[in-house]
């Protein structure tokens, strides 16, 4: 066995240490589901980027960005991390006062509507089920080529890993993991960064000549690659899409469940707020410093194919094996963090919001009883999701962006609407959500299977996002608000007294300054490593 399999294995260990620990101090179902609502900003911020890196940025939006598109996906990154602050203000912070312990719990109690809730926990399942498909099968392929084994049983090994400590563990287990693998692919990246510069002819040569590279024209370009091997449009077409999928992945990370359900766990509505602002930052300059550099291995080999495998090629072919053996661990902590929160989440749905959705049945049960219902039921997802990853052909970065298309057009427009408007109803939010999936779902059907174009303009999740719209205004028109619908949402904007305390509120006002300064040192470093060097080259 190589040294890279070695040090893959022994994070695996710590992880299932940890989580079997974690899972020792889960008590009840508030523990289990929301870590008790005790979690504090580092474990947010840890759970909130870990949760949102996955094998989809750090193999297939590096292939993406070693084929050249490197400037239009920070385009749909920069507008993408804005979406944290927007959603914690204006969604997670009331998302917590509602106490909800799913975020499908807080639609079916905020319209008293258990048809809604029904149809958000599907909703939840079908998208998140096939987002933890995608990062699953990422963490498996490169499993297979790096220990040399079939893709079957890398799938075993992988799915055996992230299932063993999150169906017994929980949030708790999950959160803690997550923020372990936060700091390794977070340190990976920024040491292997200045390796790769220098292996491609340090700095700024490296930058200057790939500015220019012949075989990958406009690399470094806002609209990206140019040539016969451009795939993906006119200029234009490229610059709609960064755009399209930045507000697309905006209202992912504002809204989407494996998102805005880390805020029920938070400590308090302070740490929901800042939380987001350090994710947001951290986001947005581990895709700057990474994204920006990754068009260098082109200049160490220009045709690995598949082009995914770009950043494995670099760590064991030409970083130090040490750093490579960082590098690959930090790449399956991305992946392993991603599969426990989706399991977790899509395990929740189905024994909270449809098995164990009724109060009265709950309220028959202990809580070791429910407990154990929990854990068998996310035992039984798991399984569910390794038949299905088993069978379903690899498509990392493109089934993960349809899993983010059907959240932002069926959950976005209606979470929002559900906090600040006092005329939508319940039927309102169940036609805007079915409304949105939908249309998504036919649409990119029939893009995928059909053949057919869509405009730039009309891609699916504008289209979807616009039927979800149109469904909930039109239905709500046709209905009236209930009096425990208007109740409900009052209570909502009832700032809770333990919040006001002026000591939290002025370490609260400090984050929007770091949020400041961190944007401002962000953009010195992007030009001066960066486009100073790229546009004396041009």
């Amino acid at each position: 066995m190589n040294f890279f399999a070695i040090g893959v294995f022994t994070s695996f260990l710590i992880y299932l240490i940890v989580g079997n620990y974690a899972g020792k101090l889960v008590k009840n179902a508030e523990d289990y589901y929301v870590v008790g609502r005790q979690a504090p900003t580092v474990l947010i911020v840890g759970t909130l980027v870990a949760s949102y890196l996955s094998t989809v940025a750090f193999m297939g939006e590096v292939g993406f960005v070693y084929d050249g598109y490197a400037i239009p996906l920070l385009i749909l990154i920069a507008l993408n991390a804005c979406g944290y602050v927007i959603g914690a203000v204006f969604f997670g912070r009331y998302l917590r006062r509602s106490k909800a312990m799913t975020v499908t719990e807080y639609f079916g109690d905020r319209f008293n509507s258990p048809q809604l809730r029904i149809v958000a926990a599907c909703i939840t399942i079908v998208g998140i089920g096939a987002y933890l498909v995608a990062v699953t099968q990422g963490a498996s392929l490169l499993m297979s080529e790096l220990i040399g084994v079939n893709y079957g049983w890398s799938l075993v090994i992988i799915w055996v890993v992230y299932t063993s400590f999150t169906f017994y563990s929980g949030s708790r287990g999950v959160i803690i993991t997550d923020t372990i693998m936060f700091f390794i692919f977070t340190v990976m990246t920024f040491i292997a960064v200045p390796f790769l510069i220098k292996a491609s002819g340090g700095w700024p040569d490296a930058f200057k000549t790939m500015a220019v590279f012949a075989e990958k024209p406009d690399s470094y370009a806002w609209h990206g690659l140019t040539g016969p091997n451009n795939y993906m449009g006119t200029p234009t077409d490229v610059l709609v899409w960064g755009i399209v999928l930045g507000l697309v992945w905006a209202a992912v990370v504002a809204v989407s469940p494996w998102q805005s359900s880390r805020y029920l766990m938070a400590k308090n509505e302070h740490t929901t707020i800042r939380s987001s602002m350090v994710a947001s930052t951290t986001i947005f300059a581990l895709y700057l410093i990474l994204m920006m550099t990754i068009p260098l291995i082109n200049l160490l080999n220009p045709n690995i194919v598949p082009s995914e495998n770009a950043f494995i090629w670099l760590a064991m072919n030409e970083l130090p094996t040490w750093l490579g053996i960082l590098v690959v661990t930090g790449i399956f902590a991305a992946a392993l963090s991603s599969c426990s929160t989706f399991l977790s989440l899509v395990g929740f749905s189905v024994s909270r919001d449809l098995i164990q959705r009724s109060e009265k049945l709950r309220d028959k049960i202990s809580d070791d009883k429910s407990l154990m219902i929990s854990r068998i039921v996310m035992l039984v997802v798991g399984v569910v999701t390794l038949i299905i990853t088993y069978f379903q052909p690899p498509a990392v970065m493109w089934i993960g962006y349809f899993a983010a298309t059907l959240f932002a057009a069926s959950m976005g427009p209606i979470t929002f609407i559900s906090i600040f408007s006092k005329r939508v109803t319940a039927a309102g939010a169940i036609w805007g959500m079915l409304a949105g999936f939908i249309v998504v779902a036919a649409t990119e059907a029939m893009s995928t299977f059909g053949g057919i174009a869509f405009p730039v303009y009309f891609r699916p999740p504008i289209l979807g996002a616009t039927a979800s719209i149109l469904a909930i205004y039109i239905a709500s028109a046709l209905t009236k608000v209930t009096p425990e619908e208007k109740a409900y949402r009052e209570k909502l904007f009832i700032v809770p007294p333990e919040e006001k305390d002026p000591q939290e509120i002025r370490r609260t006002m400090l984050f929007p300054k770091i949020l400041i300064f961190g944007g401002i040192a962000l953009f010195i470093i992007a030009y001066v490593l960066f486009f100073w060097p790229i546009s004396q080259a041009v």
